[in-house]
């Protein structure tokens, strides 16, 4: 597990395209036959992703968490964005379809990550935030996400919103968890721009076809950077960060954040006009 230290926005703001890359993107979510993780001080998040293509992966407990198991004082969302898989929790077996969600309450001494063809693997991409409570152990498949339609074809922002782990969804304690699929001809996400000074957020830009990117911009509103951003890459996006981006072709990204609550609506809009 590598770690990412937080930075603030004044020195952000100093930084040349390859510092911006080193503390704000993740390039290697998943790995064939591995598991990745990434911890950010940012909310004690861990990022990561498992790719089980032979014998299930086996969620390890780094050394740096100074834990018995890894989420005994943690809590784990999933979303499967490769093929169908299972993930099997002290002994439980859940199926997780493409695009489908498993919360893992706190507690849990055994997870497994498992694909049901290694030809067609599943992509089990991980959001794991410290936890204070016990949550039941609970699956929700796409179809039971509730989507919300938002944006216009004018705008170049028409997506539909899946919502997962949040207030009115999965419980949790302090994960919040979703993802966004923009429609055809729509390239822009998350506008109007916004930051959320409570909690951190991390996006993951997937469906992404051969050889298209995503230009996603953080920052201060008035000093804003840009990442270009590859299929299946993350980043990572600090409470006082907007979190935007615009790509050469539609594209779909899972948010997730940790912090002070867990409604969806906290948000602080920035104008267009007010961006620099």
């Amino acid at each position: 597990m590598t770690q990412r230290f937080a930075i603030g926005p004044r020195e952000t703001a100093t930084l040349n395209t390859s510092g911006i890359r080193e503390h704000f993107l993740i390039e290697n979510i998943f790995t064939p036959g591995e598991i990745e993780l990434t911890y950010t001080h940012y909310d004690r998040m861990v990022v990561g992703g498992a790719q089980p293509t032979g014998a299930a992966l086996q969620l390890p407990c780094p050394e740096s968490l100074k834990a018995n198991f890894f989420l005994e004082r943690r809590e784990l969302g999933v979303l499967n964005v490769g093929g169908a898989g299972t993930i099997t929790v002290d002994g439980t077996v859940y199926e997780l379809g493409n695009q489908d969600c498993l919360y893992v309450g706190m507690g849990s001494k055994e997870v497994a990550f498992a694909s049901v063809d290694a030809a067609n693997p599943a992509k089990f991409y991980l959001l794991s935030a410290p936890a204070h409570a016990v949550h039941p152990t609970t699956r929700r498949t796409q179809a039971e996400a509730t989507p919300v339609e938002m944006g216009a074809m004018e705008t170049a922002n028409e997506r539909t919103i899946y919502k997962y782990i949040y207030q009115e969804g999965i419980q949790s304690c302090q994960l919040v968890m979703g993802l966004t699929q923009l429609k055809p001809g729509n390239v822009w996400n998350t506008m109007p721009s916004h930051t959320h000074d409570r909690r951190m957020e991390a996006y993951l830009y997937f469906n992404l076809p051969q050889g298209q990117r995503v230009l996603h911009l953080l920052g201060e509103p008035t000093e804003t950077r840009p990442l270009w951003v590859s299929n299946e890459q993350a980043i990572l996006s600090p409470p006082w960060s907007i979190h935007t981006g615009c790509g050469s072709s539609n594209y779909a990204f899972i948010w997730g954040m940790a912090g002070e609550n867990r409604e969806y609506t906290d948000m602080d809009a920035v104008p267009l006009d007010a961006l620099r």
